[in-house]
Order: structure tokens, then sequence, then C-alpha cells
């Protein structure tokens, strides 16, 4: 059975009704969206809340931003991390980045559906984003040293969250050698901790301290 918004909210049980309300709004807006422009797997479509939704989510379980950050997700998508992120944390600003601008389109259609303010989208590659983020989040666009390099000097160096300032980076599979070739102080946190479905099994953030 597909995952619901009812599970999303088992594990995040502090979800303010307005934010449950937008989380099963995002079935119908990618659906419609998708058959327009793929940016899930259509194939898949059916489990976009385990996969997609739930997915993002599990960066909630490595940082709680405080109110007032400015978090930066490059190679978003169709809005992925970002919109779940944002409709999770309302009282922060997220700038969704991707270089294909029909995918950029979906996540302004999104943005205005479910009138989240806290969301800019741009039309870019990382390295034209100007101006200073507390966190950069991914979901595997490419290997971290290859990624950290593209990012590194868009990282604040004042602190208002609990954990030094760096990138988010959700990943999958074996990530030993991977994390050696980036030579960056990392913490692997591993998301079977958090939630039960098989998909997480091998799923994790990767929290790479750059401050």
């Amino acid at each position: 059975m597909p995952l619901t918004v009812d599970r999303i909210v088992h594990y995040f049980p502090d979800l303010e009704p307005i934010q449950i309300k937008q989380l099963e709004e995002l079935y119908h807006l990618y659906e419609f969206w998708n058959a327009q422009i793929n940016v899930v797997s259509r194939k898949d479509f059916e489990n976009l809340y385990e996969k997609h939704v739930l997915h993002s989510l599990g960066i909630v379980k490595a940082m709680r931003f405080s109110k007032g950050s400015k978090v930066l997700d490059v190679g978003t998508g169709g809005g992925f991390p970002g919109i779940p992120l944002a409709i999770f944390f309302p009282d922060v600003q997220f700038t969704l980045v991707d270089s294909i601008g029909k995918k950029i389109k979906v996540v302004e259609a999104i943005k205005e559906a479910l009138d989240l303010e806290n969301v800019l989208p741009m039309h870019a590659r990382a390295e034209q984003v100007k101006g200073q983020f507390d966190f950069v989040v991914s979901r595997a666009v490419t290997k971290l040293d290859e990624f950290i390099p593209w990012v590194r000097n868009k990282i604040s160096n004042k602190q208002i969250n609990p954990f030094p300032n760096g990138i988010l980076y959700l990943k999958g599979g074996d990530l030993r050698e991977e994390i050696k070739a980036a030579k960056a102080d990392t913490e692997i946190i591993p998301l079977k901790k958090y939630f039960d479905e098989e998909f997480f099994e091998t799923k994790a953030v990767v929290y790479v301290k750059l401050k």
C-alpha cells in the first residue's frame, strides 16, 4: 500500500492543520503537473509520499531550522526537498534552484497553489545564485566532492541554528568512498533510525559542516 499523509503525520505529530492540508494537496498538484512535465517518475508516482515527500522531510530529523534561517535547495527538480521543507518550516526562507526552466515552472505553480510565501524559485545554476545561506540542501545531484565547491562560498558565517552551518545532503547506498573523497567534516544520519519503511533502509542525510 502506498503511503498517505496519515503516515507522515505519524512521524511528525506536531504538524498544524494547515500544513497537513498543504501536504494532502501535493498529490493532486504533482499529479496534474507531472502529466505535462515529468518531474517524478510516472511509473512510481503512487509512491510520491514515501520516496519524495517523506524522504525530503528526513532532513527535519537531522536539523530543526531556526526561525529566520535561509536555506538553498540546489537541483530542486520539481521541488524536492524544498517544497516539503517549506511546508514544515513556514518561518524559514527557501530558495529553490534548478538549471531546467520547465521544472522551476512546476515549483512556481505549486508555490502559488499552496500560498508558500517562504519559497523563492530560481531558474539558475548553483554557481549563479547570489547571497549567503545558513544551509544548503539537496537530493544527490552529484558526488559530494563535486557538490561542495559549488556551494562552499554561499554558507553564511552567522550562526542561528542548533548546529554549525553547512550542507544537508540526501543520499543512498554505501557512502564511505564518497565521503572519503570529499575530505570534509561530515556526519551520516541514517534515516532507518526514524522511518520504518524498507525504502529508508539505505538512505541517509549527510551533514557537512562548513562553518
